[in-house]
């Protein structure tokens, strides 16, 4: 399956005026895939989203150390078993949607900093799928140069057309979960290539992504141009201002997938407590919906 998409996935020469971008079966990492023996939460590590906790950080913040008979503390066998609950919803979710699939592709679309990349590779594990990052596939066909960088040199329209042609790429395949970039969606041609699939939008409150964005920072987000004044403020005016370029957009795909729907589901405060398998378990049943219809 992997040397399959690898050749797949050879891609023309792009060039501008002044710049050329090697073809993208000359690298030798195509993909992201964890390996099967790794459990799902495992995956996961308390930095990676500030704002939609990690399921291992989450659930065992601040318990008691009451014991058990065998010096285990007795919250932190109720947690884990709390996580083995949700590994298990997941893995029998995905087993019932995977025969409905029929190998096509899923698409994660959604603002920057939503989580895409950290639930489509919980998507992928679960359905034996493979997984790829649009905006790293055009990083290593640019030889390695950064989207940041891509973006400085070469201009956002550019960028938008090697997208373009890395979704069109990808759309002839199967079997595939594909975290797009924020602005992906912008182009109705992508929607084109997407809708051969089914499009999952990840909505996160622009408050929730502007903490964390602005937690570990925006230097790699070419779209995030800091003004003077306070950080946060700055980010949440610049995602306001996308939003509203993007978020009729979003409506274009196959389901959507809300936080807050999530937190309230599942009787939390706010979304920053919802974490990742939660979101790919509620990605997995809005899917499931969809292809009832």
């Amino acid at each position: 399956m992997e040397a399959t998409v690898s050749k797949s996935l050879q891609l023309t020469t792009w060039t501008s005026s002044d710049y050329t971008v090697p073809k993208l079966n000359n690298s030798k990492r195509l993909y992201t895939r964890f390996e099967k023996n790794k459990r799902v939460n495992n995956l996961l590590n308390c930095n990676h989203l500030a704002t939609i906790k990690p399921a291992i950080g989450h659930r065992t913040a601040g318990l008691k150390a009451s014991c058990t008979s065998q010096n285990f503390p007795a919250s932190l066998l109720k947690s884990e078993t709390f996580i083995a609950e949700e590994d298990l919803l997941l893995k029998k979710k995905s087993e019932e949607i995977k025969p409905c699939l029929s190998g096509r592709c899923i698409y994660l679309v959604g603002m920057m900093g939503s989580g895409k990349t950290t639930i489509g590779q919980i998507l992928s594990e679960v359905l034996d799928y493979s997984f790829f990052d649009s905006d790293k596939l055009i990083e290593q066909a640019a030889g390695g140069t950064a989207v940041a960088d891509i973006f400085k040199l070469h201009g956002e329209g550019y960028f938008r057309d090697n997208e373009t042609e890395v979704l069109h790429k990808l759309s002839l395949m199967h079997r595939l979960v594909i975290s797009t970039g924020g602005g992906a969606v912008v182009r109705p041609i992508n929607w084109k290539y997407m809708h051969k699939g089914i499009s999952v939008f990840i909505d996160v409150p622009l408050d929730a992504l502007a903490q964390r964005l602005t937690a570990i920072g925006t230097a790699s987000r070419p779209l995030l141009h800091h003004g003077s004044g306070d950080a946060y403020t700055q980010t949440f005016m610049r995602l306001s201002k996308l939003w509203e370029e993007r978020s009729g957009a979003y409506t274009n795909a196959s389901v959507r997938v809300s936080l807050e729907r999530i937190a309230d589901k599942l009787g939390v405060g706010d979304v920053c407590s919802v974490n990742p398998t939660q979101i790919a378990i509620e990605a997995l049943v809005q899917i499931e919906d969809y292809l009832k219809e």
